[in-house]
């Protein structure tokens, strides 16, 4: 029989094609990986000048002549700002390894973002929710904004509690329900007034679950509002 050659070729293609995608997609993260790298390094080695001499003048002025430097040298990306985030990423993430790791699902820009949180918690509860969901930078800032931490349960627990449970959901890489959803009875986050019918908490509540799991995308389904039946 005469082999079909479009048959043939549509099976090539698609199998190149993977290959191709897959080689560019960890050339992406070896580029991000060895650039977050440099800005870690970077501000690694201004912090430690800095810390030597002790004086946050001094540290000012070396950041703007340094900048000045290397934007001749080397073009647009290395104002003082840019150093300073280069500082930052050396002082939120200080092993090395650690944010090595972290390279291979974070990009620079989530980097930044998550470097601007100060609470060491949520900032570890950022990181290890976005590597699950795989959440874009754009997705990120929405969660963020959204004050997405503040509404969960998590956030309620006492401080060795939430390092144990962040801990548990860096191993076992799967989020759980008692972990996330959030207490339902928050009248004030529910925007409903002190004086309320059942019906109202109930439609109130069902409408915020069915916002949070959907904002959460993390396999969550809302199934259906609760089923009324005749009196019989």
């Amino acid at each position: 029989m005469t082999p079909n050659i479009q048959e043939i070729a549509q099976t090539l293609f698609s199998e190149i094609r993977q290959l191709i995608d897959a080689a560019k997609q960890r050339a992406a993260v070896a580029i991000n990986t060895e650039i977050t790298l440099l800005y870690w390094q970077v501000g690694d080695r201004i912090q430690t000048e800095i810390l030597q001499r002790q004086r946050a003048e001094y540290g000012k002025q070396v950041i703007t002549e340094l900048s000045r430097h290397l934007t001749q040298t080397y073009g647009k990306g290395w104002s003082e700002r840019q150093l300073r985030y280069c500082i930052l990423i050396a002082e939120v993430f200080p092993d090395r390894e650690i944010l090595h790791t972290l390279c291979a699902k974070l990009s620079w820009s989530h980097l930044k973002l998550i470097m601007g949180i100060d609470d060491p918690l949520k900032r570890n509860f950022y990181i290890e929710i976005t590597q699950l969901e795989n959440w874009s930078v754009r997705q990120l800032q929405e969660r963020i904004n959204s004050m997405l931490f503040e509404r969960t349960a998590i956030s309620r627990k006492p401080e060795e509690t939430i390092r144990h449970d962040l801990e548990q959901l860096r191993e076992n890489k799967q989020i759980s329900p008692d972990l996330l959803l959030k207490d339902p009875y928050i009248l004030d986050f529910l925007d409903i007034s002190d004086r309320y019918l059942e019906k109202d908490l109930e439609d109130a509540i069902l409408r915020d679950i069915e916002k949070f799991l959907l904002e959460l995308g993390a396999g969550f389904t809302f199934i259906a509002r609760q089923k009324t039946y005749p009196n019989r």
